[in-house]
């Protein structure tokens, strides 16, 4: 059964309540105004009402003071002044369920998503690419996925660029011309935002979207708070991180169609952050985003100064509105102004776009869904006090509430497993071993040619000295028989003595050289 959110009494009638009906609560909404209006209180006002009708709440808290939030408020004079001027006898000071967290794990458990999950679009986004360096992004990523590479962490995505950028000219006919500048351009950046702290986002274990959809004991809507007054000196993290979440709840959460009351509401405050300098595609992606995840039970809340800060297909979709003071100093401011009275319905008793330089502190222009969804006319009105405190928590309570979380310790340790990295690394060293095998097998196949060389060498050696030995043998024979035939001779004519003798041997020597 829906229930009705009491958000305001109205200015002239402090009797009659203006309320948010719960069933059209996912039909988001605007908290706009210049700073010190009121809008953190109608912001903490509104969260306060989600959780206590078991809404769970995400919101960021922007400058550090909306964690108060998890502390019970008490009386002082101005306070019972205040609620004595709504004709409120007393509030039931209440703290209320709460989660921290935060992207740095500094004042809460740390968030984390992997580098595939945000993928190319917000990355982009994240690091301030031009629409050509965003398409050299998407094709690292092609790759990553037909190589079978895990992108997870931020040194993934540091060696996917260096080994793309290593072999630009192998995959140049398959994936297009990845040029050397715009690699370049996409590593100087990511290195950027790791200065800033942006690489501690990237990582195991993931965040489970669903954490954020969780009820207490009582029954209550837990409120997600996330730490964000040091996410903000980095804008664009802050705002592609919060669009990453509000992505995983579209895609992960089913539809729902039309129910009593959201299954969570997401506040996004600095909206005009999210649509600074968003390309065309991201700009589509957001709108239909927030046109959507209605269906999925989520209620969006732009919180901004300026409902100029939105485009203007965004902010037809929000049907539940207030707009706190505007100041028309300049041009610009006036026209604010203008386009701020002119999306509301007209109020026949007061003047919209005069009423909206007047409002007090705390006072508001209203506009709300009725009970059949039409949007009603804007209503002038005093916010209602919140039930919490107005300083932020100390931080022994918050570490002691974060210690007795239902998260608690499910985060806080980091993952690192195999993926792009490591297997690039591998890569590296099976190259640098292949390259030292080579070197080696050009060394032996050197060292075999030259022992080869040698061998030759020895063996015509061998074979001179052995032809050598063999004339020299033959020469031995040859003066050995000469020498036996000559000493015969002598011998024989010693013998013989004579004339017969002589001419035995005359006969002989003649027979043997010729002679008569």
């Amino acid at each position: 059964m829906s229930k009705p959110i009491v958000i305001a009494k109205k200015t002239t009638d402090t009797t009659q309540d203006i309320v948010l009906h719960s069933q059209f609560a996912n039909r988001h909404g605007l908290i706009a105004g210049a700073t010190g209006t009121g809008k953190t209180v109608t912001l903490k006002v509104l969260a306060e009402s989600f959780s206590r009708i078991g809404v769970p709440v995400f919101l960021a808290d922007a400058k550090g003071d909306v964690s108060s939030l998890a502390q019970a408020g008490s009386s002082n004079p101005k306070f019972d002044e205040r609620i004595k001027n709504l004709g409120i006898d007393s509030i039931p000071f209440a703290a209320s369920p709460m989660v921290f967290w935060d992207l740095f794990g500094e004042q809460g458990h740390p968030i984390r998503s992997t580098v595939s999950e945000i993928g190319p679009l917000l990355l982009a986004q994240m690091l301030n690419l031009n629409d050509t360096q965003e398409g050299v992004l998407s094709a690292v990523f092609r790759i990553a996925d037909d190589q079978g590479l895990l992108l997870i962490d931020f040194k993934d995505l540091k060696a996917m660029l260096g080994y793309v950028s290593e072999h630009a000219a192998e995959f140049k006919a398959e994936y297009g011309n990845l040029s050397p500048a715009s690699l370049g351009a996409i590593q100087r950046n990511l290195l950027a935002l790791a200065d800033q702290g942006g690489d501690q986002f990237f990582g195991e274990p993931s965040l489970n979207i669903l954490d954020f959809i969780q009820t207490d004991a009582d029954g209550r809507g837990y409120i997600n708070l996330l730490a964000a007054d040091k996410l903000m000196n980095t804008p664009k993290l802050y705002a592609t991180f919060l669009l990453w979440m509000l992505s995983e709840l579209f895609e992960q959460l089913p539809e729902v169609g039309d129910m009593d009351k959201p299954k969570l509401v997401f506040f996004f405050d600095e909206a005009h952050l999210l649509f600074d300098n968003a390309s065309a595609a991201l700009q589509e992606k957001i709108e239909q985003v927030v046109r959507l995840i209605r269906s999925k039970g989520v209620g969006i809340y732009f919180v901004t100064q300026n409902p100029l800060d939105l485009p203007e297909s965004v902010l037809g979709q929000l049907g539940n509105r207030v707009q706190h003071a505007l100041r028309a100093f300049t041009p610009k401011d006036q026209k604010a102004v203008k386009t701020a009275a002119t999306t509301f319905r007209a109020n026949p008793e007061f003047d919209v776009e005069q009423a909206i330089t007047e409002l007090g502190v705390g006072e508001a222009l209203i506009s709300c869904l009725d009970e059949q969804g039409i949007p009603q006319i804007v209503e002038r009105g005093w916010v209602m006090p919140p039930y919490s405190a107005f300083s932020p928590i100390s931080p022994e309570i918050r570490k002691a509430l974060m210690s007795k979380s239902s998260v608690a310790g499910v985060y806080e340790q980091s993952i690192d497993r195999d993926s792009a990295y490591e297997r690039l690394q591998q890569k590296v060293a099976e190259r640098q071993q292949q390259a030292q095998a080579d070197v080696l097998a050009k060394e032996q196949a050197k060292q075999q040619e030259t022992f080869a060389k040698q061998q030759a060498k020895d063996q015509e050696r061998i074979a001179r000295e052995q032809q050598k030995e063999a004339d020299h043998a033959a020469k031995q024979r040859e003066k050995f028989t000469e020498d036996i035939v000559g000493t015969f001779a002598k011998s024989a004519a010693r013998s013989l003595g004579g004339s017969t003798g002589q001419k035995i041997m005359r006969g002989l020597l003649g027979s043997l050289f010729g002679g008569k």
